[in-house]
């Protein structure tokens, strides 16, 4: 009666999203089983982190197993977990690599996959009463979700991260999946100079930049900050259709929800497409001209002033910080 969740790592341990996957997980199980599934070296399983939030246990496949992202590869991992623990349920956070896991995964089960899920009830005979996000989070879906294992996604925006009140040590298993080459032919890998731990769908810090950064170069202040911040940039939808920045970093209801503890928002108005991907942000800092920019009214903090000014004061103010 295991249920297992793909644990997603990052920088400074397990990822945010990851950790409410697991916390919707938890509650999915009952108190059965709950293992979470880490792909990476031993020494940087976040033990503490994952048992926090309802992980009985670990299945750790390690880089000499897979090195790297490779997508089918993971899902057949997470495939041959589910038959030899008795899976009755495999679950990811609704990230780029979650999603996109998940469907390697339904696709070499032939199962279905229910998508963006914010709650999921037994509902007799291995089937699931689900209510999902449809419609960029517009709309609640109720559904039924029939197969075994049932293959989910969780719409992390929705679901907050929740400590269990006394956990204990879990243990760490290794788990060696039985893979051919066409499983490793598609494999990601990051330079070291981009390699920053964490992805737009995971980072803890957002920096976002809209049309008021001007311009292509307008986005090194932000990078810079960013990297100070130990987050990534994230961008509005008119940056991408500018052709300023890459599609893969837009925040909005047509590229990533994201989740973060801060998004510092810079030159951006705020259309109700992009506030449907940052309103899972735990703070919101707004940095724009325009005292009357829709943005407003939902930050928590806002500096109405020129952002030429203002993101370079606050990049030499953390430099002088680090430095004394």
């Amino acid at each position: 009666m295991t249920v297992l969740c793909l644990a997603e790592t990052d920088a400074d341990g397990a990822a945010d999203a990851s950790l409410r996957a697991l916390s919707f997980a938890a509650g999915m199980a009952g108190g059965a089983p709950l293992a979470a599934v880490v792909f990476g070296p031993a020494d940087r399983v976040p033990r503490d982190a994952l048992a926090a939030h309802g992980a009985t246990g670990v299945y750790l496949i390690e880089p000499g197993q897979v090195d790297g992202y490779a997508p089918q590869a993971w899902a057949r991992a997470l495939a041959g977990l589910a038959g030899q623990a008795g899976a009755v349920a495999v679950v990811a956070a609704a990230t780029d690599r979650g999603n996109e896991v998940m469907a390697y995964l339904g696709a070499l089960t032939g199962l279905p996959v229910a998508a963006n899920c914010v709650s999921a009830e037994p509902d007799g005979d291995g089937a699931y009463r689900l209510v999902r996000h449809r419609w960029a989070g517009l709309l609640l879906e109720e559904a039924r979700l029939e197969g075994s294992p049932a293959l989910m996604t969780v719409a992390t925006e929705a679901v907050p991260a929740v400590t269990v009140p006394e956990p204990g040590a879990i243990p760490v298993d290794s788990f060696a999946p039985r893979l051919d080459g066409d499983d490793l032919r598609v494999r990601a890998a990051e330079t070291a100079g981009h390699s920053s731990g964490a992805s737009l769908a995971t980072a803890r810090v957002v920096v976002g930049g809209g049309r008021g950064v001007g311009g292509p170069d307008g986005f090194a202040p932000l990078e810079e900050l960013a990297g100070l911040l130990g987050g990534v940039v994230g961008v509005s939808r008119v940056v991408t259709s500018e052709g300023w920045r890459p599609h893969r970093q837009q925040v909005g209801q047509t590229g990533t929800k994201i989740t973060p503890e801060l998004y510092l928002a810079c030159g951006i108005s705020g259309a109700i497409q992009h506030m449907a991907g940052c309103a899972g942000a735990k703070h919101i800092v707004v940095v724009n001209t325009d005292p009357g920019a829709p943005i407003l009214a939902h930050a928590d903090y806002a500096i109405v002033g020129d952002l030429g000014e203002v993101i370079p004061a606050l990049v030499a103010a953390l430099q002088a910080r680090a430095a004394s």
